[in-house]
């Protein structure tokens, strides 16, 4: 009898690995076909788009919150025959109840011509100009639009999701500042005291845990509203009710320091105590006179408050210049500063890093150390005119630096992610092992909480809990689902496989 059963347990052993064998064996030829289908249409940019819309994005980690992500055409319907006042001069936005009947925003119906001045001065579409560079143009965008952003940020967000959803889109990381600068205003009010534990110490006492209280509140009224408007949890829900999201608290760098370091200070109290704000990050300008003087010292506030909030995950812009913008001098220590000194995980753009001190160095320790770079390929041809070979994704990928594509400001910049991997694909024969390599980073890298699905980012094996599952099987062990159930990051991967294989059968040719 312990013959008999020894042996069936052998047979069923067997029986087990072969199949396992076998469906890992699909897995492989499913994707191999889709990567020789793909090879076939890599040079033809309508088939590649056409693939590439239906092709799962993973994560868009780089998106800037508010006007910026808002198509021009959409900002302007969100304020129709709502007292907007357009500026017919510089093309600014704001609400003003009394405003000119000819200067209201409402007049483009009956007048083509400023309908489409203002969707030029809001972004980037048909920019050419001898009086003005195309990084300016791209800056100045975000205060002509504002105006009317500031009142309509749920629909932008419910835009956004929206577009995300329908891209095939898995999860966004946004970037915002939920206390529209209240939290630097207050620091203005406190003054600079040239110590950081001081300036922290006088900020709290100065009701910066009150604006912090206040965040939460905007950000469940904000939530609530675009749920709304996306009619989620109904049977007419949108396709962005699918996408998750997150938030990472932008502090501004161009303004003094007593304003940055109170941003700073309230993004990661924020991140801190409010599950839905995960990290922090560094906008506007980085070639800024302030952004370029107070570089060091706000890498420096970054690496003291760290100390105190060490779970608050940390990206950074860094490295989104050239030698247009600022002198030589200027380019050689920005990454390192924030890898280095300010502990950042990410970064952001990075199109500087052949021009860094000790670059080969610098690209080795990023490789070793796994920090990501998100890389903005619209964004820095737009802003920088950097594109095709000066740009440095190729580097990237030779010193095996994970990276991921991500958009930036898809509504100034008239992007999708879908266009972002399209232009990937042209520029640098992208073959679609890598494009698949590209989506799992954006997923890995992400600052979802939990665990990760996956052993390492070669994707080749799954964490123990889950190595012995596939997805062809009916039904995930208890073990992988407790781990699932108890890491929200490996559940999105475990959906973005999902994705992956029922895309991969769709594409195959009969």
């Amino acid at each position: 009898m312990k013959i008999c059963n020894r042996v069936i347990k052998k047979t069923l052993w067997y029986i087990g690995f072969f199949f396992c064998c076998w469906t890992a064996q699909a897995n492989t030829n499913i994707e191999t076909a889709t990567a020789k289908y793909f090879k076939t249409i890599q040079n033809d940019p309508v088939k590649v788009l056409i693939f590439l819309q239906n092709m799962p994005k993973g994560g868009d980690l780089h998106y800037h919150g508010g006007g910026g992500s808002s198509a021009a055409e959409n900002l302007i319907g969100y304020g129709l025959g709502q007292n907007f006042c357009i500026d017919p001069q510089t093309f600014m936005v704001s609400y003003d109840p009394h405003c000119k009947n000819e200067n209201r925003l409402d007049t483009i119906s009956t007048n083509e011509k400023l309908y489409h001045h203002i969707i030029n001065a809001w972004s980037m579409r048909n920019f050419q100009s001898l009086e003005e560079s195309a990084h300016d143009h791209f800056f100045a965008a975000f205060a002509k639009i504002e105006g009317l952003a500031q009142f309509k940020y749920p629909e932008i967000l419910a835009e956004t999701m929206n577009r995300a959803g329908v891209q095939n889109t898995s999860y966004v990381e946004l970037m915002i500042i939920p206390d529209h600068n209240a939290s630097g205003i207050l620091g203005r009010k406190i003054g600079w005291k040239h110590d950081f534990a001081k300036q922290r110490e006088a900020l709290l006492a100065g009701g910066l845990s009150d604006i912090v209280a206040n965040m939460q509140k905007e950000m469940t009224t904000l939530e609530k509203k675009t749920q709304d408007i996306l009619a989620c949890g109904t049977p007419k829900a949108k396709p962005g009710c699918t996408v998750k999201i997150y938030y990472q608290y932008v502090a501004l760098r161009e303004q003094p320091p007593e304003s940055v370091f109170a941003q700073l200070l309230a993004g990661f109290m924020f991140a801190n105590q409010d599950h839905r704000f995960v990290g922090i990050n560094l906008a506007q300008p980085e070639d800024g006179y302030i952004s370029m003087r107070d570089y060091p010292t706000q890498m420096q506030m970054i690496a003291f408050l760290h100390q105190i909030y060490p779970s608050v995950h940390i990206s950074l812009h860094a490295g989104e210049l050239n030698t247009n913008i600022v002198s030589s001098e200027g380019l050689l220590f920005h990454m390192h500063d924030a890898i280095e000194t300010a502990h950042a995980e990410r970064i952001g753009h990075g199109v500087t890093i052949s021009m860094e001190k000790n670059a080969d160095q610098l690209l080795k320790d990023m490789a070793a150390k796994k920090i990501m770079v998100e890389i903005n390929l619209s964004s820095n041809q737009a802003i920088l005119g950097i594109t095709g070979e000066n740009h440095p994704l190729p580097i990237y990928l030779s010193y095996h630096v994970p990276i991921a594509l991500s958009t930036d400001d898809e509504g100034i910049l008239r992007t999708t992610l879908t266009l972002e991997y399209q232009k990937a694909v042209l520029n640098y024969h992208l073959d679609y092992s890598t494009l698949k390599q590209l989506v799992r980073n954006s997923i890995y890298y992400s600052f979802i909480p939990g665990k990760n699905l996956w052993a390492n980012d070669r994707y080749q094996a799954m964490t123990s809990s889950c190595a012995n599952d596939t997805l062809e099987k009916q039904s995930i062990s208890e073990h992988c689902q407790q781990f699932l159930s108890a890491n929200e990051k490996a559940m999105v991967q475990w959906d973005l496989e999902k994705r992956f294989r029922e895309f991969e059968i769709s594409v195959i040719p009969a």
